[in-house]
């Protein structure tokens, strides 16, 4: 099965777990899923101000709420 990865808000920890498993707690608040990444990492994106920071590809199906 398929991983989530977490970060918490606050703090900043992140958790994996596994796809289906409740949302863990940190800092007393639900942690908040990777953010959908944006751009691909290139060479040409080095000069802008593209952080590169960890996000999610988006090549996972999301479950409905």
């Amino acid at each position: 099965m398929s991983e989530v990865v977490y970060t918490c808000s606050v703090c900043g920890k992140e958790s994996k777990v596994e796809k289906g498993q409740p949302i863990p707690l940190c800092c007393k608040k639900e942690m908040d899923p990777l953010p959908f990444c944006t751009t691909a990492p290139n060479p040409e994106m080095a000069r802008s101000s593209d952080e590169d920071l960890p996000c999610d590809v988006g090549t996972a199906a999301k479950k409905n709420r």
